[in-house]
């Protein structure tokens, strides 16, 4: 009889409601793969966006009519290698590590995970499972943003629209790390918070339009915009950049469609990132975590069994930093 596991499956597009708790067979690594017995996972918007084929274009990757692809969501995990395949030599069974699952097809909601040998790195010694699963997806997202698309350099003005979320926290504590000055916009509640990470000016959305502010931005990474692309336009420096990381479908279609036109009759850069996980960079913000000059913020903890309210509560988009999966106590 095969041994089972718990996980949290989906076989039809939806809201939450589709997610439900089944016991599933427990995989066996392959000779590329580590299994990791998962002690926490994160999620993220890219779950959510999975879940209800939002934007459209989703199916073309997961499946037309339904979700064939996979049947567990969950990017980020953090656990104990519990087995390796006989060509794995970075790890050993009992091994804490942690990283971003994308690529071999997500099923971080769940008591197990398969990996492929470079999708992990060894677990920041100063963090908990439950830190470091909030880390993988969003810092990455972050990094490659500031870093690859938009070529960061010290000094120059940076701003951060939807700095207060998973990507935000981590684009304001990395923008300050390349050595820019700092604007971070979000609520009036989320403040304090954003000066907390190293935000050298905040900008309350609620009362202060950034586009029609007096400052002009080297850089512009949203991560949680709604606004439009020719809003960040105007807000930009000549010669600056804008990218967008993350917000509704409305700006995923303009910086696909209008940016490149946008980058070609005006000295200013405009598109969408894509951000794919690697080893190297996960390697790089282990060592900045390990150094105090990173951390993750975690607003929610959930139970796997809460799957449902914890997307439900990130997909509302009032989440002060990560939203977390614990699956085993004290992780």
């Amino acid at each position: 009889m095969k041994a089972s596991m718990k996980a949290i499956v989906y076989d039809t597009y939806g809201p939450p409601e589709v997610l439900r708790l089944e016991d599933v067979e427990k995989p066996s690594p392959r000779d590329d793969e580590v299994l990791v017995r998962v002690h926490a996972a994160s999620v993220n918007a890219a779950d959510w966006r999975l879940m209800r084929a939002d934007p459209f274009l989703v199916r073309l990757y997961c499946g037309l009519l339904k979700p064939s692809r996979f049947r567990i969501l969950g990017a980020d995990i953090a656990g104990r290698v519990e087995a390796v395949g006989g060509k794995v030599g970075r790890f050993r069974p009992g091994d804490e590590v942690f990283g971003d699952v994308f690529a071999s097809h997500l099923g971080g909601f769940a008591e197990y995970k398969c990996a492929r040998e470079s999708e992990l790195v060894l677990k920041p010694a100063n963090l908990s499972f439950e830190e470091a699963a909030a880390v993988p997806l969003a810092a990455l997202t972050a990094l490659h943003g500031l870093r690859d698309k938009g070529r960061i350099q010290p000094g120059q003005q940076v701003l951060i629209h939807g700095a207060s979320g998973g990507v935000g926290t981590f684009a304001v504590q990395l923008a300050r790390y390349f050595g820019a000055e700092v604007s971070a916009v979000c609520s009036t509640a989320k403040r304090e918070a954003a000066r907390a990470l190293g935000a050298d000016h905040v900008i309350d959305y609620t009362r202060e339009d950034f586009s029609r502010g007096a400052r002009r931005y080297d850089l512009i990474l949203a991560v949680n915009g709604n606004r439009s692309i020719f809003d960040y336009r105007r807000a930009l420096t000549r010669g600056g950049t804008y990218v967008m990381a993350g917000g509704h479908s409305a700006q995923l279609v303009q910086a696909l469609l209008l940016g490149p036109g946008l980058s070609l009759l005006g000295k200013r850069r405009m598109g969408a990132l894509t951000s794919v996980p690697n080893q190297r960079d996960l390697h790089f913000l282990k060592e900045l975590l390990e150094a105090g000059r990173l951390r993750p913020v975690i607003d929610r903890r959930y139970p796997l069994s809460e799957l449902r309210e914890a997307i439900r509560y990130l997909e509302a988009g009032h989440a002060k930093g990560k939203v977390v999966i614990a699956l085993e106590p004290g992780g």
